[in-house]
């Protein structure tokens, strides 16, 4: 039988989307945070020669330079106030979040509450300044030594100009992404990724469908596939990222004061993707710096990084190997150190007098919960270097020149069971609000109503 809060999701409707005006003022306020982002994607950065940009991105976009743009809604093909977009803040969350699982003064920190989250987000603003700056620094210099300035701007003022712009950029994408996150709808940070990918798959399917009318009747079966493959493809990426593995918890019968409370059981959810898209972006990262290294540097590529951009190359075998390889570990390696901490699990249910049957509570219970999230691994690691794989074979092998899947899809898909999952919970919640006010009423009315007693 249906609980309460399933018969109310099911009466979810746009009756209740109209009435609920607290999630509207939301939804609006989200949407005009992310319109402001979109129309800075187009304001370029000072003293840039935009015919020497355009053809310096074309070299640029096999390498790191193609992710970022991907990243950043084409904010750094047209070189634009947000191009850094909002990356540098999320390397600096991953590597927070790594160092505080590592570092014991910052686990500490973590374990204090509020205050300590506090901090932990100053030296995460902190961190995401020097990142900026580094990356806005390398950029800068690299636009110069390319040609791409114009001749006007002396070489001292345009790198101070473009690092003072990237970087402003970035620290006001931050503050939109916590507004967003505060007073709209979401995940401001994943919404201002989403925004980004979104914006660039008309231009992107403009261009394949545009390939396949040049290539004449013998390319129609080959984009009908692609469309086809690509339908499963976010399918596929929807059940997975639904999927969990439920741990059966039991709770002993209690006494608190005079009351004795019967056992309860509950259960565990554990993801089959619990690291969700990090590991790709990781793999992604290391794998394409050579080629963005060869990018930058021009002609004057020595013969060391000749021989490695010839086996490590996009779409080389010794790639795809290193490629998938690097998502398991970072899968395993991220879910034991940050998301799945299973000694802390196995505590927390300790105390809570909850245990798995059959298990012993304490260092049993961890070593269980291991062996469980360890196997559940072998399917999530091997899950998404298969999606992030997929476009890559698809270009070199199959030559479809059409880019789907990867981190893309994992990240819009994900982004979009997350906000339609809020919006539901802010329905859900203006639904028993309307029923409590209901229930008073009645409550008022029935007191008003009722007779005082007569005296005798």
């Amino acid at each position: 039988m249906a609980s309460a809060a399933e018969q109310m999701a099911a009466n979810l409707s746009w009756s209740a989307f109209g009435k609920a005006t607290d999630l509207r003022a939301r939804i609006f306020f989200t949407i005009g945070l992310l319109i402001i982002y979109r129309l800075g994607t187009y304001i370029p950065v000072p003293g840039i020669d935009a015919d020497a940009l355009r053809d310096f991105m074309e070299r640029a976009s096999q390498g790191i330079g193609g992710m970022l743009s991907m990243f950043t809604g084409g904010a750094l093909g047209r070189m634009g106030v947000f191009a850094l977009g909002i990356m540098p803040y999320i390397s600096a969350s991953i590597i927070v979040q790594l160092m505080t699982a590592l570092v014991p003064a910052l686990e500490q920190m973590k374990k204090e509450g509020e205050q300590g989250r506090k901090k932990i987000n100053q030296i995460t603003r902190y961190s995401t300044v020097g990142l900026a700056t580094f990356q806005a620094w390398g950029l800068a210099t690299s636009l110069y030594n390319g040609g791409m300035a114009t001749d006007a701007v002396p070489h001292l003022f345009f790198i101070v100009s473009v690092v003072v712009t990237l970087v402003g950029g970035t620290m006001f994408l931050m503050w939109l992404g916590e507004q967003i996150t505060a007073r709209g709808i979401g995940n401001g940070v994943s919404l201002i990724i989403f925004v980004g990918i979104v914006a660039e798959i008309p231009a992107a399917a403009a261009s394949f469908f545009a390939q396949g009318r040049a290539a004449g009747n013998s390319s129609i079966p080959v984009t009908i596939g692609v469309l086809v493959m690509m339908i499963a493809v976010i399918a596929f990426v929807v059940f997975m990222e639904r999927a969990l593995r439920k741990i059966h918890i039991q709770y002993p019968r209690r006494q608190v004061g005079m009351k004795i409370y019967d056992g309860s059981s509950s259960h565990l959810p554990i993801k089959v993707n619990p690291a969700g898209v990090i590991p790709a972006i990781f793999a992604s990262s290391l794998l394409l710096l050579p080629t963005t290294i060869s990018t930058f540097s021009g002609d004057n590529t020595g013969p060391i990084m000749s021989t490695i951009l010839a086996y490590f190359g996009p779409g080389q075998p010794l790639y795809l190997a290193f490629y998938a390889g690097m998502i398991v570990f970072f899968a395993y390696f991220y879910t034991a150190n940050v998301t799945f901490k299973s000694d802390e699990v196995a505590d927390n249910l300790k105390n809570q007098g909850g245990f798995i049957p059959g298990i012993r509570p304490g260092k049993k219970t961890e070593d269980y919960l291991d062996y469980v999230v360890a196997r559940i691994l072998v399917i999530g690691s091997a899950y998404l270097a298969l999606v992030c794989l997929l476009p890559t074979i698809l270009q070199t092998e199959l030559g479809v020149p059409f880019y789907f899947g990867g981190t893309s899809v994992l990240i819009v898909v994900s982004v979009t069971m997350d906000t339609i999952n809020q919006v539901q919970s802010h329905l859900l919640a203006h639904q028993y609000e309307g029923l409590i006010e209901r229930s008073q009423l009645r409550g008022k009315r029935k007191s008003a109503t009722k007779k005082a007693p007569t005296r005798r």
